[in-house]
């Protein structure tokens, strides 16, 4: 046996900060993917050019709540890293919950498969990140 062969590899551990943040980073990509794969469904893209989508007005005010949802998410990539402990736990247990309840609420009467494999994958991510927070391991000495 070589001695390259009786190496081990080196188990890093990986800090709950950099954790959740990767799981925001990986929540958006499905959240995109999502959108990009529904202009794939027949009509959508006709629906999108007549002014509507899912039945609602594409208005600036909808666009306005949607690129806000997104960049709240897209915010908490970085403030999952350098947020104080007490804040940025409870930061990320209240609102990926929130994001749980509104991909839940989009997903009521969709029919296609992929969007809620997507939903289902997302909410699986947001309840990770909420899990690590909950469970954010406390220094010694400390109540």
């Amino acid at each position: 046996m070589s001695s390259a062969s009786s190496k081990t590899f080196e188990d890093v551990r990986v800090g709950v900060r950099c954790k959740i943040a990767a799981l925001w980073i990986a929540m958006l990509f499905l959240f995109a993917y999502g959108d990009i794969f529904g202009f794939f469904s027949p009509g959508q893209i006709e629906e999108v050019m007549a002014g509507e989508i899912s039945g609602m007005a594409i208005t600036q005010g909808l666009l306005f709540a949607v690129s806000l949802y997104i960049a709240i998410a897209s915010v908490m990539v970085f403030f999952s890293l350098v947020l104080i402990p007490t804040v940025n736990r409870w930061t990320n247990i209240v609102l990926p919950s929130l994001y749980v309840v509104s991909i839940v609420a989009s997903a009521i009467g969709e029919t296609s498969a992929y969007y809620w494999f997507l939903s289902i994958a997302e909410s699986a991510l947001l309840l990770l990140i909420v899990w690590y927070a909950w469970t954010w391991p406390r220094r010694e000495g400390t109540p």
